[in-house]
């Protein structure tokens, strides 16, 4: 009988499925005796070696920071910790300096900027001690000039202002206390129970900082009879380009002037923009143009060829 070759088709297909002698049809699991894979010994020592030192440390410093982040306190800053730097207030008519504001600086990296270390303080219930801690520092960098001193509204319930060895007793020079005008307004009552007693003590000058910046209670800030009145530096920002800026603060500084205010205008950083100042009658200019805030205490400097405001 002649031999009948398969077709290429079906000859591909037994060569394919054919199963070796001994081996477990295709819909049966293989015997469990099968040997299992061994584990591989895999050397990291070259990855760590090969790894930079650099990104390894940074690494380590960020972890260390995000650690002290997570249980810092502010309770645990002492006045070695705290840096205190200073900028000049300038009187308008003659070009130097008539005060100069203290303002805080921590060296703890996770409180490097002043709002997240005191927000910090505010929930931690201890503005006062922080204040305080704040005011040795300033007051004994500064001890023969006039000295604005930022106060924290919740400083005014915690008693530290009062207490009669609080530093700000015992400067030989004028001392301003600084209220921001949102504190004025949420903390009305603390601000004239508390300050207007320590100024009345301590002979102090009391300071609406931050005028114009959006929380506006005209009859509040009239009623605490601030010494002086600080603009915010929105109200100054481009002044020299805007008649109706420079219309509004002119009329501010004149409701100020009659009031017995005396004005400070913040954020002076070009000289357009202290010609449009001095135009306004406002006394007093700070800002990026005269100094920038440092320590040791830095000396303002005046546009060469900027006169001074006539009186």
């Amino acid at each position: 009988m002649p031999r009948v070759s398969k077709p290429p088709a079906l000859a591909i297909h037994e060569a394919v499925t054919r199963r070796p002698p001994g081996a477990a049809p295709r819909d049966q699991p293989a015997s469990v005796t099968q040997p299992v894979a061994q584990p591989v010994a895999v050397d990291t020592s070259s990855a760590f070696r090969d790894f930079p030192h650099s990104a390894s440390h940074s690494g380590a410093r960020t972890v260390t920071a995000a650690l002290r982040s997570a249980v810092a306190s502010v309770r645990d800053i002492s006045t070695s910790d705290l840096d205190v730097v200073f900028q000049p207030i300038v009187d308008l008519s003659t070009g130097a300096s008539f005060a100069f504001e203290a303002l805080t600086r921590c060296k703890w990296p996770e409180f490097k900027n002043p709002m997240k270390l005191f927000e910090q303080a505010q929930e931690e219930r201890c503005c006062g001690s922080l204040g305080r801690k704040v005011r040795e520092v300033a007051f004994s960098r500064c001890t023969d000039a006039p000295l604005f001193v930022n106060l924290h509204p919740h400083e005014l319930d915690e008693g530290w202002l009062v207490r009669p060895d609080d530093p700000l007793f015992f400067h030989e020079r004028a001392v301003y206390l600084e209220i921001t005008e949102s504190a004025a307004f949420n903390y009305f009552s603390l601000c004239v129970d508390v300050l207007k007693e320590i100024c009345s003590r301590s002979g102090a000058f009391l300071v609406v900082d931050d005028l114009g910046a959006g929380h506006s209670n005209l009859k509040r800030i009239i009623d605490l009879e601030p010494h002086v009145v600080k603009l915010d530096l929105a109200l100054v920002r481009g002044i020299e380009n805007s008649k109706r800026q420079q219309i509004l603060v002119r009329q501010v500084v004149s409701l100020c002037r009659e009031l017995g205010a005396r004005v400070v205008a913040e954020g002076i950083e070009t000289e357009d923009e202290l010609s449009a100042v001095i135009d306004t009658g406002a006394q007093y200019g700070q800002g990026y143009l005269f100094a920038r805030p440092a320590f040791p205490i830095p000396k303002a400097t005046w546009p060469v060829a900027r006169k001074a405001a006539t009186p």
